[in-house]
């Protein structure tokens, strides 16, 4: 049994449990018209959508992160939260997206399942910490994580069985605060490779550089913007796909005056692909994630990744044969990078063809599948 909030990797994952007989629900916060376009049976899906939808559609039309966002975020967790308490029927597992599985996770125990805390990214006192520091560095005022959320995750990480982790970075964030080795265990995620593939080639024309994701700063976007002020070429363009956090509109506008840079919003999947297939380099300077699902999109699509230690790089490719994999906060370090590879046309291309090897290794998301089963297995 599953728990998200939203969709994130956790729809993949009873996909591949529904495969093999092994999911009996999948909770969701996402509303029914959402939910009926996945490849999951929509019979293993129950909806609890009243808080998280609203709330999310207040923040595409730009509310601003203030009391009220806040308070809609606690009151969505935890409304859905208990929502699952209620409705949950009897299973072996109960595998709950950290944040909002801490009434399910207590529920599940007592029906005598495994409880396994699901965190896509770092510890959540390890994330705020870090994003503390950055928004200071960036001079901009951060109001820190919710610590009610905090709390909720801190005890979610000592009730669970288990914690699945995305990445070895994101489990040295859990040791690092005290959480016992051997409750935290590392499983990867897949990368769709039918929607994901090279379908173009970069034009010569251009060298262009993309970002995918929401532009912000955990996603290290101003050390991107340094970098790209300073790579010299006389072609240079870069893309953003995904939404600006508002925070970043005046800095952008400021910092990216006179540059050739695209604001390409949110894109459907197949025209991700196509762009990933058309750029020379992917870039994400993230501070701070688990394991960004991005990078082996971009491999898979033939674009080599320059890519932070804080985004589970490490455990999708290799530094210096996909891409780069660099420290956090280093625009100097991300800008010689881009020299390195517009310099160096056949390099570029040994990347590219690198990474199309590696996403073609990793599996599918059937991998990822069959690694959480039998962890599930392990752990029963």
């Amino acid at each position: 049994m599953l728990s998200t909030t939203g969709r994130f990797h956790s729809f993949e994952l009873g996909y591949q449990l529904a495969r093999t007989g092994d999911l009996h629900t999948l909770f969701t916060g996402r509303p029914r018209f959402k939910t009926a376009k996945e490849k999951l049976d929509a019979r293993f899906v129950k909806s609890f959508p009243w808080i998280e939808t609203p709330r999310l559609a207040l923040l595409r039309a730009g509310i601003p992160e203030g009391v009220l966002a806040r308070e809609l975020e606690y009151l969505g967790k935890r409304s859905f939260d208990a929502f699952v308490a209620r409705s949950m029927p009897s299973a072996d597992v109960f595998c709950g997206l950290s944040g909002s599985a801490l009434q399910s996770g207590v529920a599940a125990k007592k029906k005598g399942m495994r409880y396994f805390a699901d965190r896509g990214s770092s510890h959540i006192r390890f994330q705020d910490r870090i994003l503390r520091e950055e928004y200071a560095l960036q001079k901009l005022r951060f109001r820190g994580i919710d610590p009610r959320v905090v709390d909720l995750e801190e005890r979610e990480y000592e009730l669970a069985d288990a914690i699945t982790v995305p990445s070895r970075f994101a489990a040295a964030s859990f040791l690092e605060l005290g959480i016992p080795q051997r409750k935290v265990h590392v499983v990867p995620y897949g990368v769709d490779l039918q929607r994901f593939r090279q379908t173009t080639r970069p034009s010569a024309a251009h060298f262009d550089i993309l970002f995918a994701g929401l532009a912000s700063i955990q996603k290290g976007i101003p050390y991107l913007v340094e970098a790209f002020a300073r790579f010299r070429h006389p072609a240079k363009r870069l893309t953003l796909a995904g939404r600006v956090s508002p925070e970043l509109h005046d800095f952008l506008a400021r910092k990216l005056r006179g540059l050739s840079v695209r604001f390409a919003g949110s894109l459907p999947q197949d025209e991700l692909a196509r762009v990933m297939s058309a750029s020379h380099v992917m870039v994400l300077p993230s501070v701070q994630e688990g394991l960004a699902l991005v990078q082996a999109q971009a491999l898979a699509c033939g674009c080599p990744v320059i890519a932070t230690t804080n985004t589970g790089a490490e455990d999708i490719f290799t530094h210096g044969q996909e891409g780069f994999i660099l420290p956090i906060r280093d625009s100097g370090a991300i800008t010689r990078a881009l020299d390195a590879l517009a310099g160096d046309e056949p390099l570029r291309v040994q990347m590219s063809e690198a990474g199309l090897r590696t996403a073609a290794g990793m599996g599918g998301w059937e991998v990822y599948g069959e690694n959480m089963r039998r962890l599930f297995e392990e752990i029963v």
